[in-house]
């Protein structure tokens, strides 16, 4: 069994790729990926992905509003409140920092970055965070407001060795997603390869960043199958330990989500 920690299932292509959720979800079960986490990107999106997702029992959800999205919308803090109430939703996030695309929206970001970790520690839910060329804020921000009572995890991971380290000490997760099958991904990989098995998920992040065999396609649940292989391939392990070690990581840190 294996659990998609991350995807965006409201963005896949309903179109040509699916007929719709359910299809896409049977793909994922027919190669044994029995879970999802959905995660909405801001909360104006949140009820639109509720209503398609919202019905099955292996969907969990997460909302938050991505650092790419601060300049566009007001942060409603009494909105995110009642969102966080809902039944399905298991964690805060997506939210963070990234400077590689809004550096210049720094001041913005790290004020709602702020408001969606001390509303994780208030809620006891886990963080999802999204951080790109943001390290030391990234860190520094999570330590000064206290998200080791919460956790989370540092999802679709790109950044260093010692990043990652730093937030294992502080209870947290690191997430593999299809970038660590890209041939130009060798530092990444090397890092997934130190790190202990025990504080790593897998994800997609479905509809972007297909893996390899899948580069070009859009990504979709299904491939956290071939994430899992990479991992395996990269730390020297079977699939199927990795399939058990991440599923029970999941579990572990989304203590609302149960299976």
């Amino acid at each position: 069994m294996l659990v998609d920690s991350h995807c965006h299932l409201d963005r896949l292509d309903y179109k040509d790729k699916h007929q719709n959720v359910a299809e896409a979800l049977a793909k994922a079960k027919n190669v044994g990926v029995d879970y999802c986490l959905a995660v909405a990107i801001s909360p104006d999106k949140f009820p639109s992905m509720m209503d398609k997702v919202g019905e099955f029992d292996n969907v969990f959800a997460s909302c938050g509003m991505h650092p790419l999205y601060v300049q566009d919308q007001a942060f409603d803090l009494e909105l995110m409140e009642s969102y966080l109430s809902h039944p399905k939703v298991v964690a805060v996030g997506e939210t963070g920092l990234d400077y590689f695309y809004a550096k210049e929206h720094k001041d913005l970001q790290h004020e709602v970055f702020t408001q969606h970790i001390k509303l994780a520690v208030k809620h006891q839910k886990p963080l999802i965070i999204h951080t790109r060329d943001a390290r030391e804020d990234t860190l520094n921000l999570l330590k000064q407001h206290n998200a080791e009572r919460c956790k989370g995890v540092l999802h679709c991971f790109t950044e260093s060795l010692e990043m990652a380290q730093a937030a294992i000490e502080m209870g947290f997760y690191i997430s593999a997603s299809g970038i660590i099958s890209f041939n130009s991904a060798k530092e990444l990989q090397n890092t997934f390869k130190q790190l202990p098995l025990d504080r790593i998920l897998v994800e997609t992040d479905s509809p972007y960043l297909a893996p390899v065999p899948h580069r070009g396609d859009e990504n979709q649940p299904a491939y956290t199958l071939d994430v899992a292989k990479c991992l395996a391939k990269i730390k020297g392990v079977s699939l199927e330990e990795v399939a058990e070690q991440t599923t029970k990581n999941f579990f572990d840190l989304f203590s609302l989500a149960k299976p």
